[in-house]
């Protein structure tokens, strides 16, 4: 399932009321639930507000929501409530788990790098969220 989302070439994304770009997306900013439906809105917008559509996916969502998540995301699911990502910090790096809490927008790091994907998905394949006491 995507959604789509105004932005600024600029940064950030367009509020309800179509005047100003939040620099973070949040509840507050204008979702589509269709391409044609966001382009027909972005068409309407003064020209000094130029905005672009954008799809927001499961594979992008963490990009948006957590902003302290960084790096190039190879694949997300959710568990437990939070969004697992294996995430390569940066180009050629190893490979990382990140936890994504959706109810606190904290995102925790296992310990272990991997080396490559071959690793990193199996791990991230049978991964579970441990209880902490």
């Amino acid at each position: 399932m995507s959604i789509y989302a105004l932005q600024s070439p600029a940064g950030g994304f367009l509020d309800e009321d179509l005047n100003n770009f939040n620099k973070v997306f949040d509840e507050w900013c204008v979702q589509f639930d269709t391409f044609d439906d966001a382009i027909t809105i972005a068409s309407t917008l003064d020209k000094k507000k130029y905005a672009e559509v954008v799809e927001i996916t499961p594979l992008s969502y963490p990009k948006y929501f957590f902003h302290n998540l960084q790096g190039i995301i190879h694949a997300t699911r959710e568990v437990d409530g939070h969004i697992i990502c294996i995430v390569e910090p940066f180009m050629g790096s190893y490979f990382r788990i990140a936890m994504c809490n959706l109810k606190y927008k904290t995102v925790k790091y296992t310990k272990t790098h991997y080396q490559n994907a071959m690793s990193v998905e199996g791990a991230f394949a049978n991964f579970r969220i441990r209880e902490e006491s």
